[in-house]
């Protein structure tokens, strides 16, 4: 076997662990798979004897990298056009989920709602949330990954776990109810029955959507059961889907509901369903082009 034979198969353990690492801090498919990629050219070029410890070597190095991009992130998010949502990652996206070592309730945890909560955090307040909080990680492996002192990671971890507690509960899903109420939902947007709309929404119900100023979208979250059902009626009737549109339900972000393709295959929008207590809570679209690439069929076959 090659020395770059050997390297590859050292590292493919690591790949999932790094990847949801990676989407966790950046919101970002592409840019989770060009960091992992970005790592593993450094640790391929690494000298190989004084990497004494690979998972956390690879962990620093991936998040260095992300705090890096984040930095460009943001100033793209100031001028972003509309509501921003992460991009979104379906049920059969496994190596986004944490291995069976991360024994946190969080590490499964891809909900728009936690997602968007990390959103809020600082950086650095977001890497050491995630690092220790999510991925198992000590304040020792923290405080080398962030360049600051163990106290310090502390803070960063303590402060960050208050905000993300303040703006996410979490509730249980994936169940037969929850799939079912995804069904009627959906159903009922695509015929335009606003009566059926009102009796799944929750009173509180929200509605976001992102199209990034490419396709249409609403320009604000929507908030209320009355204002989110005249807003999705609306954009029903105004932006019907083509009629050789395809409906594939699946779990989208941990949570029950769809892609949508045009004939050629392309990717159309994702629906992501919250729901609690047998109504729908929060409902979550994506429809920028630019945050399906990664859905489309010639990239997944």
């Amino acid at each position: 076997m090659s020395d770059a034979q050997s390297l590859a198969k050292e590292f493919e353990p690591h790949r999932r662990y790094l990847l949801g690492l990676a989407y966790r801090m950046l919101g970002s498919h592409a840019e989770a798979e060009d960091t992992v990629q970005e790592a593993w050219l450094r640790w391929s070029e690494a000298n190989r004897v004084s990497v004494d410890h690979p998972r956390a070597y690879l962990s620093q190095t991936v998040t260095r990298l992300c705090l890096d991009r984040l930095k460009s992130a943001q100033a793209r998010r100031e001028v972003y056009i509309g509501p921003w949502l992460p991009e979104p990652v379906l049920e059969d996206e496994a190596l986004l989920q944490p291995g069976p070592e991360q024994a946190s309730e969080l590490a499964a945890d891809l909900s728009f709602a936690f997602l968007l909560a990390l959103e809020r955090l600082s950086p650095l307040e977001r890497a050491a949330f995630l690092l220790h909080d999510v991925f198992d990680a000590d304040y020792a492996e923290l405080a080398e990954a962030l360049g600051r002192s163990e106290a310090t990671c502390r803070q960063l971890a303590a402060r960050a776990r208050s905000r993300v507690r303040e703006s996410h509960t979490r509730y249980p899903v994936s169940t037969d109810e929850s799939r079912r109420l995804a069904a009627a939902f959906l159903h009922a947007v695509q015929s335009g029955d606003a009566s059926t709309l009102k009796t799944l929404l929750a009173e509180d119900a929200s509605f976001v959507s992102d199209g990034g100023g490419r396709v249409a979208a609403a320009g604000i979250p929507v908030h209320g059961r009355e204002r989110v059902t005249k807003v999705l009626v609306g954009l029903a009737l105004k932006h019907p889907l083509p009629a050789d549109a395809k409906v594939y339900p699946t779990t989208v972000n941990g949570l029950p509901g769809c892609l949508i393709r045009a004939a050629d295959g392309s990717p159309i929008q994702t629906v992501a369903i919250e729901s609690h207590g047998g109504l729908v809570t929060a409902v979550y679209v994506v429809r920028n082009p630019d945050k399906l690439r990664h859905l489309s069929v010639s990239r997944r076959h």
